[in-house]
């Protein structure tokens, strides 16, 4: 499986909320943002507890538009973010960059850039 059809597996089993499909595709350690609270969870059981979390709050969609493989070595994926909350009320609808680095076919670690902090 390509860097690309890896990711876009990821996103879509994220926006059906199918928890163990993401994980399977994740490295055991990953590192992952916590983009609601701050900080990082690592692992497999921090990022469920996480999602699980987030989910009761909120409801985001994320739609990869364009996925590029950097120089610098890690995988680039252009994100249109929707987020609502639970009534359906639009909290954010903007454009971010997920930034992956994939190891032996494996989600490793992700960071959140700003598309427009270049």
């Amino acid at each position: 499986m390509s860097n690309e059809e890896l990711l876009k597996a990821a996103y879509a089993a994220f926006n059906r909320r199918d928890i163990n499909a993401v994980l399977g595709l994740m490295h055991p350690e990953v590192d992952w943002p916590n983009g609601m609270e701050g900080g990082r969870v690592h692992g497999h059981s921090q990022v469920r507890e996480y999602w699980k979390r987030q989910w009761g709050i909120l409801n985001p969609h994320v739609e990869p538009l364009t996925i590029k493989d950097e120089a610098a070595g890690g995988t680039v994926v252009e994100v249109h973010q929707v987020v609502r909350d639970l009534a359906g009320n639009l909290l954010a609808d903007q454009m971010v960059e997920h930034v992956y680095s994939i190891r032996e076919g494996l989600i490793e670690r992700m960071d959140i850039r700003n598309p427009h902090a270049h």
